[in-house]
């Protein structure tokens, strides 16, 4: 604990400067953004896919990036894999899309409880109807941890939107928003499935308020996704922000490396991963991401 607090300082200024970096890379893709040019025409709708695609195997789906792809582009079933699977896929397809075209144009601190029911009324929808959009029954459990008992979910919801919509709480960066806005909403866990799809979902809702692309939390990175949010249930919050800030200037990289000329982009038709310049080329540690503040950018709609 006192080792802790020696450097407490000297994680917060790494902190500071990293999200300082992150505003500095929104900026640029807000610029670009702007230009709408046809290779970030081309990007945004591959980000489309994989986010798709990324966070649905999160969950375990195992359709491919290219078979993602195929089934949202042509609604064609994929042979061998199971109408789970791809009611998974169309599904976060129509939450996204209702996202797009009903909530991201609205002024931030005005999030409702009907919206995040009618997100998750898409989001698994096909999968299970009788349980879509409305708050669980029954007490479930996720692995060691006990979500609250259903009879407190209401209360719970009922605090979390009024924190969500705190103009105390607005002035934090974007991005400790939305990674807090993510943990919270899970940690309460309201539903009986499709928690960690809605929650991410809100995630990218409010980071896209803000000026940011959807982030992309790739399955490949599930374990430490997972970690993370077991550490912040035993009460550190700080590495699962970190891990979001991370994943934002991911995003952010390859977004800005796809749009440079005679570029090989991070959003690649075959890969099933996205990784940005700096991975490829050094490898570079991370750290980052817990202060208040930061700018606000326009908003904006990542589509196919």
């Amino acid at each position: 604990m006192l080792n802790r607090q020696k450097t407490a300082h000297v994680v917060d200024e790494l902190d500071v400067k990293k999200l300082k970096v992150i505003d500095g890379k929104k900026k640029e893709f807000l610029r670009i953004n702007r230009k709408n040019t046809a290779a970030l025409r081309r990007a945004k709708k591959e980000a489309y896919f994989q986010h798709i695609h990324h966070t649905v195997g999160i969950e375990g789906n195992t359709l491919t990036l290219a078979q993602t792809r195929t089934l949202l582009e042509t609604r064609l079933a994929i042979g061998g894999k199971s109408v789970q699977e791809h009611n998974e896929v169309l599904g976060l397809d129509l939450a996204l899309k209702y996202i797009n075209q009903t909530l991201v144009d609205r002024p931030m601190g005005h999030i409702t409880m009907v919206d995040l029911l009618e997100i998750h009324k898409r989001v698994i929808g096909h999968v299970d109807p009788l349980e879509a959009g409305i708050f669980r029954q029954t007490q479930v459990y996720v692995g060691d941890y006990i979500p609250p008992h259903p009879s407190h979910i209401d209360v719970l919801m009922d605090r979390f939107l009024h924190w969500l919509n705190d103009p105390e709480t607005l002035m934090m960066h974007p991005v400790r928003l939305a990674a807090l806005a993510h943990y919270k909403l899970v940690y309460i866990h309201p539903f009986t499935d499709g928690n960690g799809r809605t929650s991410r979902l809100l995630m990218n809702w409010i980071l896209m308020q803000f000026g940011f692309p959807p982030v992309i939390i790739r399955k490949q990175d599930r374990l430490l996704y997972y970690q993370h949010l077991v550490t912040a249930n035993d009460g550190d919050i700080r590495p699962f922000v970190r891990f979001i800030a991370k994943c934002t200037e991911r995003t952010l990289d390859a977004y800005l490396w796809s749009t440079k000329e005679n570029s090989l982009a991070p959003f690649g038709d075959e890969s099933e991963t996205i990784i940005s310049p700096k991975e490829a080329m050094d490898h570079l540690d991370y750290h980052d991401a817990v202060i208040s503040g930061g700018s606000i950018g326009p908003n904006m709609t990542i589509q196919p």
